[in-house]
């Protein structure tokens, strides 16, 4: 795998282990007047630029007789230990302060772990469904057996909007059940999110899921773009008359029914994308300006199989860095030639490329352990839980 230029993080006293040498030798957090960068040696310094625990002593002399400079060990050493390159590549980005307009692009992937089927998404441009409808296909599973009795012609149909204005029920049984809001609770990659909102790095998070769990989680309504619509409305599927988001779940949750729409009487739904609709205006309108504006992509828990959400990551800058935390390579991270490869490569596009592989809670807890963002993760996580 290409390695991405790491660059020097200087993170708070308060979250990196920093340790200030006054001019009289003593260790502590107090703020000096003057500090000096710490000459670098072999003998002083790693090659990264930190000063290690088994030479913290000497350097420490050196400091005291160049006049109370500031020197630091590397943060958090023990959990250092066994974390992946990827992951403290993508530490180095977040701690250098040079990350300010971050775009996150997340799929089905980042919702699994809520117990979510699949991450309960759809898309009308392709035939493709990013809701794994093997999911309810299962017998034994209550989604199944709830939707086995409405002989679907395809799995598809559920989300098919020509389908919908036949026959409304299989869809108001799967979203009786998958109400966003009331059973389902945002994940750590969730919080993650918010918490990048919460420290002003966020420029937008593009997501396919049409759970809310991004908003649920505390990103800011503006900050996200919902590329296959959201609960939060509704309108009718004949006229498109709007029609109250909170009735419109009132009817599906309690009473098991498509809403009708008091303008036309045809049948209402969510505004989420079916087969046959296009995305919301706002993500056309702003996609191609973040792009150009946007400083670091992180792409987490998607195949990149869904367009024209998965063109994202060709549409940022050359310049501007690509994480993907995902279970396999996909899209055209680390891409040289033509086939995907995990090899280094002299390819830029591969170079300003960061792929770790595995769950992305596991990887995102991992990385706000590196930056000392832990506490702050669990909190913000523990204050959404249903």
């Amino acid at each position: 795998m290409a390695k991405a230029t790491s660059l020097d993080s200087t993170q708070s006293q308060e979250g990196s282990g920093e340790r200030s040498i006054n001019c009289n030798g003593s260790k502590g957090g107090e703020k000096q007047e003057e500090h000096a960068p710490l000459p670098q040696s072999r003998e002083s310094a790693n090659n990264d630029g930190y000063a290690t625990e088994s030479n913290y002593d000497e350097i420490a002399s050196l400091a005291e007789g160049l006049g109370g400079i500031s020197i630091r060990t590397k943060p958090c050493l023990s959990i250092l230990d066994g974390v992946p390159q990827a992951i403290k590549s993508v530490a180095d980005l977040l701690a250098s302060n040079k990350c300010k307009n971050i775009i996150v692009l997340t799929g089905a992937g980042v919702s699994c772990n809520a117990g979510i089927p699949g991450g309960f998404c759809c898309s009308p441009e392709i035939k493709f469904t990013a809701f794994h409808l093997k999911d309810f296909r299962t017998p034994g599973t209550g989604l199944y057996d709830n939707l086995q009795k409405y002989n679907l012609p395809f799995p598809e149909a559920v989300f098919d909007l020509g389908f919908f204005k036949d026959n409304p029920d299989p869809f108001v049984q799967l979203a009786s059940e998958l109400w966003p809001g009331l059973r389902h609770s945002p994940t750590i990659t969730h919080s993650f999110i918010a918490l990048l909102d919460k420290k002003g790095m966020l420029l937008r998070n593009y997501t396919q899921n049409i759970d809310m769990l991004d908003v649920l989680a505390g990103v800011r309504e503006d900050k996200v773009i919902e590329c296959h619509g959201h609960f939060r409305t509704s309108s009718c599927t004949n006229c498109s008359s709007a029609f109250d988001g909170e009735e419109c779940k009132r009817v599906i949750v309690e009473e098991k029914r498509a809403p009708i729409c008091r303008q036309c009487g045809g049948f209402v739904k969510p505004d989420i994308v079916f087969f046959g609709e296009s995305l919301p205006s706002r993500y056309h309108r702003l996609v191609k300006q973040d792009t150009k504006k946007a400083d670091l992509l992180l792409v987490m828990g998607t195949s990149l199989m869904v367009g024209p959400v998965n063109m994202i990551p060709e549409m940022v800058r050359k310049d501007c860095p690509r994480v993907l935390f995902n279970r396999e390579l996909v899209g055209t991270f680390l891409r040289r030639n033509g086939p995907r490869t995990r090899s280094k490569s002299c390819d830029a596009s591969a170079q300003r490329d960061i792929f770790h592989d595995g769950d992305c809670d596991d990887s995102i807890r991992a990385l706000c352990a590196l930056l000392g963002w832990e506490n702050e993760l669990d909190e913000l996580n523990l204050s959404t839980h249903l």
